[in-house]
């Protein structure tokens, strides 16, 4: 039994569809156009910036020149701040064509220099094209995945497989997510990944309880 088996499904959601994402980013684009705006973050705005200036103190193990993939990058944004912080050698890639546009759109007019692919990390010769990464980095494209109507346990597995032909053995993969918990993460990539550092997200206190909205974890291969 592998790991990944060890968690309850989330319940499917259009969240995990293609369909829904292209017709989101169809909107975007049209929004982009008309009126120069980027379009919205998915969940926990602040959770960027969080990333980043992670990403920036780790001086020793994560240089300005290393290559960094954002998976399911969206509108682009995530590598955008990145950019402007000095890092030069960054991929965006999403499974929908019409996110790929929408930052590619974005990436021109700020006169920026960053990688843009439409590719499907579930498919396994498209994955060994992109080439490896010291920094894999994801925010809500797991959870995307985890909500898949058709089969999420077995596109999880697909990911997870993914992730790991990605990062260099001494990379970091950095994760967040809104769905599942930390324990839950650590328990999913268990079978490849172990836990490395948690990066500190807002919680929250109901009932005595404290929690956390957001989950930001990174892992290094085992």
């Amino acid at each position: 039994m592998s790991s990944a088996d060890q968690v309850e499904e989330l319940e499917s959601s259009e969240l995990g569809t293609k369909e829904y994402w292209e017709a989101s980013y169809d909107t975007e684009i049209q929004n982009y156009k008309d009126h120069g705006d980027v379009g919205e973050v998915w969940f926990d705005e602040d959770s960027q910036l969080r990333i980043i200036r992670w990403i920036e103190k780790q001086e020793d193990r994560i240089k300005q020149d290393d290559a960094i993939i954002d998976l399911g990058s969206g509108n682009g944004m995530m590598l955008v701040e990145l950019a402007r912080e000095g890092y030069s050698n960054l991929t965006g890639v999403d499974y929908s064509p019409k996110a790929i546009e929408l930052a590619k759109a974005i990436c021109a007019d700020q006169e920026l220099s960053i990688t843009y692919k439409v590719a499907d990390l579930l498919d396994d010769a498209v994955v060994r094209s992109l080439g490896k990464f010291s920094v894999v980095h994801d925010k809500g494209t797991y959870d995307a995945i985890s909500l898949n109507p058709d089969d999420s346990k077995t596109m999880r597995e697909l990911y997870i497989g993914a992730v790991r032909q990605l990062l260099r053995d001494d990379g970091m993969f950095i994760l967040t997510s809104c769905n599942w918990t930390q324990a839950e993460l650590v328990k999913s990539f268990a079978e490849h990944f172990v836990l490395h550092v948690v990066i500190p997200t807002p919680t929250f206190k109901f009932g005595g309880s404290v929690g956390n909205v957001v989950t930001s974890v990174v892992f290094v291969k085992k």
